[in-house]
């Protein structure tokens, strides 16, 4: 059972984690607008795809996992 409680733990945190970005993400100014984010307008269409901004958060949440995994 303390495995399970381990894993509802991490889990809780993570939820904590996504919910604090959803909540403030757009007061980060440079979240989203990186060199390496790809934004193509149209008249009727907008196409977003946040390649640079993705990369970024996946090596700093692989380093944090890395951590609490110790």
């Amino acid at each position: 059972m303390s495995e399970f409680g381990k894993m509802l733990v991490i889990f809780g945190i993570v939820l904590v984690g996504l919910g604090l970005i959803l909540l403030y993400g757009a007061k980060i100014p440079w979240l989203g607008k990186l060199p390496g984010d790809i934004t193509i307008k149209r008249e009727n269409f907008t196409f977003y795809f946040p390649l640079a901004t993705s990369i970024i958060l996946s090596i700093i949440l692989t380093i944090l996992l890395s951590l609490f995994r110790r």
